[in-house]
């Protein structure tokens, strides 16, 4: 491949990521509302449970671990879990119940009222996605969608749309690791009252 064809490739990606993010100061406000939301529920005892297919599965993992371990700060450990992450589990419910099942059935397995849903859909479309948000407003848990800018299906059964203005996957998915980040500081910032915690001053390698 040409030299020039490459530069003109990353220019051009790193342009679009730019506009992006820069289009995501219209999602200040409803993110703001969207962290308070979690933060007061983490409070109480509840948990936050993540789900999403793919590079949204990898996100939903990756935001689980920052509240388990820490994001920024050190504190107590905060309950969350990726709906995927138990692989024979996940396996079997798409086999004995059908693909569309595979994250409503351990939410209603592992949720409670008082918890969050955090469901990462880049179309907003996804079947299970969908499904695991119908589910958790039928038994009290709160639903945070993260979309892209169509919103989809999803964007009708949650309580809080977080839709990255794009339609390119990749850039979404950007957006949402960047909003992910925005919503687990909210978190934790929220609860340094509530956990002894001091600031963490060290860098990670992950």
């Amino acid at each position: 491949m040409d030299a020039g064809v490459i530069l003109e490739t990353v220019d051009a990606g790193l342009a679009a990521h730019l506009a992006v993010a820069r289009a995501m100061g219209a999602l200040a406000a409803p993110l703001a509302e969207a962290g308070k939301a979690i933060a007061e529920r983490v409070a109480l005892g509840g948990k936050v449970l993540f789900c999403g297919n793919g590079g949204s599965a990898a996100d939903a993992q990756h935001l689980a671990a920052e509240l388990v371990g820490r994001f920024e700060r050190e504190r107590m450990p905060l309950g969350a879990i990726a709906l995927h992450a138990n692989s024979s589990a996940t396996t079997a419910i798409g086999n004995d119940y059908g693909y569309e099942q595979t994250f409503a059935r351990p939410l209603l397995a592992l949720g409670r009222p008082g918890d969050v849903l955090v469901a990462l859909s880049t179309s907003g479309n996804s079947p299970n996605v969908v499904q695991a948000a119908i589910a958790a407003r039928t038994c009290g848990i709160f639903v945070v969608a993260l979309t892209g800018e169509a919103g989809g299906e999803l964007g009708a059964h949650c309580d809080l749309l977080l839709a990255a203005p794009s339609r390119n996957t990749a850039r979404i998915q950007e957006a949402h690791i960047l909003m992910g980040h925005l919503l687990c500081q909210i978190v934790e910032l929220a609860v340094v009252g509530a956990f002894e915690t001091a600031p963490v001053t060290v860098a990670k390698d992950r």
